[in-house]
């Protein structure tokens, strides 16, 4: 995993913010307006939008890491991604399954761009050591 630390002199790409209210009527919404979402209950509602967020930064840093090897894709990445909320005792912790499809490519280039893929994307990197993640190739 290629790890850099975070700098002062770092540029920022982008920021999110969103305000979330929990209850019956909750929500979260977005301040640039591309999330509007009722939040009534906070799972399985959580781990969906991890699993979108995360899937969208993962399949972008797998077109990264092929553009970078000179890899050519047949197709946009797909990936199944699946967040696991688990408890053991009074402990809750996640856990994270993906599965890729590269098409156009054999499955050896494709298990190495996937594995490429989570050393560069920054969500993969934030929980690299802190939660399971599993990565299998369609």
């Amino acid at each position: 995993m290629n790890a850099i630390a975070p700098t002062a002199t770092a540029k920022t790409l982008f920021t999110a913010n969103v305000h979330s209210k929990s209850g019956r009527d909750g929500y979260a919404k977005s301040a640039d307006g591309t999330v509007n979402l009722k939040v009534s209950e906070p799972h399985p509602f959580a781990e969906n939008l991890y699993a979108a967020a995360w899937s969208a930064c993962y399949m972008g840093a797998i077109e990264l890491a092929a553009a970078q090897r000179k890899v050519k894709l047949a197709a946009s990445p797909e990936v199944d991604a699946e967040i696991n909320l688990k408890r053991a005792g009074d402990s809750y912790f996640l856990a994270a399954h993906f599965t890729v499809t590269l098409q156009g490519v054999d499955r050896d280039t494709a298990a190495e761009l996937a594995e490429i893929a989570h050393g560069i994307c920054p969500y993969s990197k934030a929980v690299h050591g802190n939660i399971d993640v599993t990565t299998t190739i369609a």
